[in-house]
């Protein structure tokens, strides 16, 4: 099972704050800490971070241990992904309907691209079946999300299918539940304070480093009893 942290913009534009982020993830049993590059990145805005400060971050993550990954919002993003020499690269639900070309341009690249689907409402898969470059998570895009609207979510994930789970619920339900059912990838916001107010509402959503250390146990022992019996 691959744990991604998703930093976001939790970091409210601290670049000291993004680190500490990296650093509590890691600490807590994440895989990968994932931000958003090319998101409310213009000038003054919370995301406006240079090349530069990318790869600083990518440094961190190296540092402690942990996988660096991005959602690739714009082509700029794309550019500096592949400036920062990344094996790995995140979809996010609105660019799946926004930007399909985007989307097309990660896929020509040698990567292997997660992308969620929780925007998309039409049948089957929007570029491809799956491969083991090509992985769909199964996500529903409401902040946060209540338990009801998964009741779709796949009765069984696998690498035919909905490979893993983008969460937006409160607490760390939902993530257990998609491990119950077989999700080889799990996806939880993370932030160091759950009352922290944002020009967005990301941090009232994510996990703190008790509930992402909580999840890194129990969803890990979770996956190995459903790969013993399956």
């Amino acid at each position: 099972m691959l744990l991604i942290a998703e930093i976001g913009l939790n970091h409210d534009g601290s670049l000291p704050l993004a680190r500490e982020l990296i650093r509590e993830a890691a600490r807590c049993g994440a895989d990968v800490a994932k931000f958003q590059i090319g998101w409310r990145s213009g000038p003054g805005e919370i995301n406006a971070l240079t090349p530069e400060d990318w790869r600083g971050l990518k440094e961190a993550c190296e540092y402690e241990g942990v996988e660096f990954l991005a959602s690739v919002i714009t082509g700029e993003a794309l550019e500096v992904v592949k400036w920062l020499g990344c094996g790995r690269v995140k979809v996010a639900s609105r660019t799946v309907v926004e930007a399909p070309e985007l989307v097309e341009a990660m896929m020509r690249e040698d990567w292997e691209v997660l992308v969620s689907l929780g925007w998309w409402e039409e049948e089957g898969f929007p570029f491809g079946p799956p491969s083991e470059r090509l992985r769909y998570l199964y996500c529903r895009s409401s902040y946060p999300t209540s338990p009801e609207e998964l009741r779709e979510m796949p009765g069984r994930f696998g690498p035919e299918g909905y490979y893993g789970y983008s969460d937006h619920l409160l607490g760390i339900g939902g993530c257990l539940l998609a491990i119950a059912r077989g999700a080889r990838v799990v996806e939880k916001h993370f932030t160091v304070n759950k009352a922290q107010r944002s020009v967005h509402g990301d941090h009232v959503l994510s996990a703190d480093p008790r509930e992402l250390r909580a999840l890194h146990e129990q969803g890990r022992e979770l996956a190995r009893v459903v790969g013993a019996i399956t």
